[in-house]
């Protein structure tokens, strides 16, 4: 699975309809199907993909064809979407009618075609589900801890220093392992 927290639009057009495809990251998707609609008082139809994870890391997906007959626009997107394997992402594609019909197998390839395309230039990044501890350990570690953080690729979210400093930390499973190995002499985990 990947994701990508870069937006990109492209303007496509087929038979004078024109069909403006926006993909954004799923946390900017409501703003962004807002904006397009004020953007855009004259388009005909706002066809919309997206796929989520969920707390339960779960995919969580859903498409509409907004008016478009049933079946020919928003899940093209979505299956474009799924076979990219992108998650936490969505697409909004503005389209204009141009006044010639496309047919059912017309919409499906000009829907398909401009969400392939508006990914096309995007830089993922592979999903790595994340990790969260928290370590206690003595001031004499601090330095210690820290190098092992930044060797590790683990992030300290919060420092609490009290008698004993508590540190919360997040790394994907993998780097997370390997560090709790390395410093279990001086770290007790909470």
């Amino acid at each position: 699975m990947k994701y990508s927290e870069n937006i990109s639009t492209y303007n496509y057009e087929v038979k004078q309809s024109k069909f403006i495809a926006h993909f954004i990251p799923y946390n900017l998707y409501e703003e962004t199907l807002r904006k397009l609609k004020e953007e855009h008082p004259k388009a005909r139809h706002f066809v919309t993909a997206f796929r989520y994870l969920n707390e339960y890391e779960q995919i969580v997906e859903h498409s509409s064809d907004d008016g478009e007959p049933k079946g020919t626009s928003g899940k093209p997107s979505l299956m474009v979407l799924q076979g990219q394997s992108i998650i936490n992402g969505a697409v909004v594609i503005v389209r204009y009618f141009g006044g010639t019909k496309l047919g059912t197998g017309g919409l499906v390839r000009a829907y398909s075609e401009s969400v392939n395309i508006v990914i096309e230039n995007l830089e993922f990044i592979e999903y790595k589900k994340e990790l969260f501890a928290a370590i206690e350990i003595e001031y004499s570690n601090v330095r210690l801890i820290e190098h092992e953080c930044n060797s590790f690729n683990v992030s300290i979210i919060e420092k609490v220093f009290d008698i004993k400093i508590v540190y919360r930390i997040k790394s994907d499973e993998s780097n997370m392992k390997n560090f709790l190995e390395k410093v279990s002499r001086v770290v007790k985990t909470l």
